[in-house]
């Protein structure tokens, strides 16, 4: 079986920040269904107990049988696991309110923060040829949060662009640091991405000021503009792509996906 952290495997991205409200779960729809459309198999792991992800690609809650919670913690087969969303080459695991007692359970168990990275390595994931493996984290550092980071080759870091934002970035960097000190030596820190940017607004050109001052070639070059559109796009369960494909958001998401792609492709050559 090829390791899922090898050169040949899927690049595994954990898309985390521990505030809510910044963004992730909107990226983690937008930036797999733009990878799709660039010719990516993309598979999304909804670790969210909200599930917000899920309901955003349009799985209803009667539908997720079996979820990350039945991944992680059964040995439910990928094949009921994993669910064709209707955007082209991507996939998600969803997850349900079932997850919220996840961390308890957890906790009794000796391989707690290998869970999922063991779950990424069964023999039939080999067969399935995702090109990335997106992972929706809660909106907090816990025992989810660290399986994501356990499992993945980077993190990426939706930033909101208010006041506070990066004073709240310190304690994730720490947990990015631990991570790498105990159990995944080779997670990086995959890029901040500036989201709910406002140009009109003098203190969303400072927030970028100051990341790309503190943080430099960590910041993506592409800004998520805020835009009404991928505010709506989620009550549709459709990524903006689809829901309005002209639109500053859609376009944004797929600027990002084009930048993450050529940042892969260089680290490769």
């Amino acid at each position: 079986m090829s390791d899922l952290l090898s050169a040949h495997g899927p690049r595994i991205v954990a898309i985390a920040n521990q505030k809510g409200g910044v963004g992730k779960t909107t990226t983690a729809i937008n930036l797999g269904a733009a990878l799709a459309e660039q010719g990516q198999r993309v598979l999304l792991i909804d670790i969210d107990p909200q599930g917000n992800a899920s309901t955003g690609l349009g799985v209803e809650p009667d539908d997720r049988t079996y979820t990350s919670y039945e991944l992680m913690l059964d040995d439910a087969q990928l094949d009921q696991i994993i669910m064709q969303s209707d955007v082209q080459n991507l996939d998600i695991v969803p997850a349900t309110v079932d997850l919220s007692s996840a961390d308890i359970e957890l906790i009794a168990n000796e391989k707690r923060s290998f869970l999922l990275h063991d779950a990424l390595r069964q023999p039939a994931m080999n067969d399935l040829n995702y090109d990335y493996i997106l992972i929706d984290c809660p909106p907090s550092l816990n025992l989810l949060t660290v399986n994501a980071m356990v499992a993945a080759h980077s993190v990426l870091v939706p930033l909101q662009s208010e006041f506070f934002a990066l004073e709240g970035l310190s304690q994730l960097m720490l947990t990015i640091r631990e991570v790498r000190q105990s159990a995944n030596p080779n997670l990086r820190i995959e890029g901040i991405v500036l989201t709910m940017y406002d140009s009109r607004n003098n203190l969303s050109q400072q927030v970028e000021e100051d990341a790309r001052e503190n943080l430099g070639d960590l910041v993506f070059r592409t800004i998520i503009p805020r835009n009404v559109r991928v505010s709506e796009a989620p009550s549709f369960s459709v990524p903006v792509l689809e829901f309005d494909t002209m639109s500053k958001g859609a376009a944004a998401y797929r600027a990002l996906a084009s930048e993450l792609l050529q940042k892969h492709e260089s680290v490769a050559a």
